[in-house]
C-alpha cells in the first residue's frame, strides 16, 4: 500500500459517493493529483481488490469501495474541512430557540437540524437526565380518589404520573404527604432513586400514611423512567427516500429503534463509525451510521449520530456532528441554566 495506492483508494471513495456509480479506472486517471496512467490506475484497483478494499459488483463494471475500503479511507484518508465562520454562525441559529433553552430542548434542537443538514436520520441516547437533581415533588388532587405526582428535576424535565388510591385525601392528609415527600426527595439525585430507595420511603411512611404508598409508587416508576435511556430519532423519513437502502428493514429499524442504545453507550471516544453489514444490533443493510458522545463535566450524558446509506459523504457529515456535540458539552457544562447562543452587540441574532 504505497501513497498512490492510498490516493486511488480515497478518489474511488469519493468519485463513488459522488455518483453512485462504479467507478472506473479511466474515470481516477482523469482526475487532478492522480498523475498516472489508465492502464497503472487499472493495475492498482486490481490489487487494492485483492487486498479487500474494493470490490466489482459486475465483471464488466468499475469498482466500488467495501467496508474495509471506508474503515481505512475514513481512519487514515479523508481531511474534513473546517467548517467556515459563517456556517458556524448558521448552525448556532438552528440550535437556537426562543425562551429558557434546557438541556432537552437543546438536544431536541440538534437532533431535528442534524437530520435537516445531512438528510439522513439523526439519533440521540440522552443519560443526562439520571444525573440531575430533583427541584421539586408535588401531589395535585386531579379528581375523585386520583392524585398527580409531578417530579421536576434541574435539567429541566417535567414528569407526572396519575395514581389512583383508595380514598380522598383531606387538606391536612395532602399537605401531610406533600411535605414528607419534598423533605425526603427534593435535592437528590435522580440516580439514588433505586426501588431500594423508595421502599424504605415507603416504610418510613408509617401506617398511618401507608394508603397513601401508589404516589410513592408513582415516583419510583417516573424514576425509572429518567434512568432508561431516552432514545430519540429524527428524520426517519429520509430513510425511505434513499435508494441504497431496503424499505422493510427500514420498517424494521423504526418498529425496534431502541436496538440501538448498545451501540450508542458503548464506550468509545471521538468519532465512531458502525456499519449496518457488521453489526447485529443495526438492521439496516449497507447503512452506516456515524456516533459521538458529548458529555457534561468530566462524564459521558449521551451520544449523538447520523444514520445513512454506507455510500454517505463523511467528509462532509463527521464536520457538523463534531460540532453538534461540542457546543452540547459546552452549553451544558458552563451552567445549571443554560445560556443563550451568541448574539451582536445590539441583540439582534448573529447571522
Amino acid at each position: 500500500m504505497n501513497e498512490r495506492k492510498l490516493k486511488i483508494l480515497a478518489a474511488v471513495v469519493e468519485e463513488y459517493v459522488r455518483t453512485g456509480e462504479p467507478v472506473g479506472s479511466k474515470a481516477i486517471a482523469s482526475l487532478p493529483g492522480i498523475g498516472v496512467s489508465a492502464a497503472t490506475v487499472r493495475n492498482d484497483m486490481a490489487m487494492l481488490e485483492q487486498l479487500g478494499y474494493l470490490e466489482q459488483p459486475h465483471t464488466s463494471a468499475g469498482r466500488v469501495p467495501t467496508i474495509s475500503g471506508y474503515r481505512l479511507y475514513i481512519d487514515e484518508l479523508m481531511t474534513p474541512p473546517s467548517l467556515p465562520p459563517e456556517e458556524r454562525s448558521r448552525l448556532d441559529d438552528m440550535l437556537r430557540e426562543q425562551g429558557p433553552m434546557t438541556e432537552e430542548l437543546l438536544i431536541q434542537n440538534a437532533t431535528t437540524a442534524l437530520a435537516e443538514l445531512t438528510q439522513c436520520a439523526a439519533v440521540v441516547s440522552d443519560r443526562s437526565p439520571q444525573f440531575s437533581i430533583i427541584s421539586k415533588v408535588e401531589v395535585i388532587p386531579a379528581g375523585k380518589r386520583m392524585y398527580v405526582v409531578l417530579l421536576i428535576t434541574s435539567g429541566g424535565n417535567i414528569k407526572n404520573k396519575a395514581c389512583r388510591l383508595e380514598f380522598d385525601l383531606t387538606n391536612e392528609q395532602l399537605d401531610l404527604c406533600s411535605r414528607f415527600l419534598a423533605e425526603h426527595l427534593e435535592g437528590v439525585s435522580v440516580s439514588e432513586l433505586s426501588e431500594e430507595r423508595m421502599a424504605e420511603l415507603t416504610a418510613a411512611m408509617g401506617a398511618y400514611m401507608m394508603t397513601m404508598a401508589p404516589l410513592v409508587q408513582g415516583i419510583c416508576e417516573l424514576s425509572r423512567d429518567l434512568w432508561q435511556n431516552a432514545l430519540t430519532v429524527a428524520g426517519e423519513k429520509n430513510l425511505f427516500s434513499c435508494e441504497d437502502l431496503d424499505k422493510m428493514e427500514v420498517v424494521r429499524f423504526i418498529e425496534h429503534k431502541e436496538e440501538l442504545a448498545r451501540l450508542l453507550n458503548d464506550s468509545f471516544s471521538g468519532i465512531r463509525v458502525v456499519f449496518g453489514e457488521g453489526s447485529d444490533s443495526f438492521v439496516i443493510g449497507n447503512s452506516s451510521m456515524i456516533v459521538s458522545k458529548y458529555r457534561k463535566g468530566d462524564r459521558s450524558v449521551g451520544s449523538l449520530g447520523v444514520i445513512g446509506p454506507m455510500r454517505l459523504n463523511y467528509a462532509k457529515v463527521i464536520p457538523y456532528l463534531e460540532y453538534f456535540t461540542d457546543k452540547i458539552t459546552d452549553l451544558i457544562s458552563e451552567t445549571p441554566e443554560l445560556p443563550q447562543l451568541p448574539t451582536s452587540a445590539d441583540g439582534t441574532d448573529t447571522k
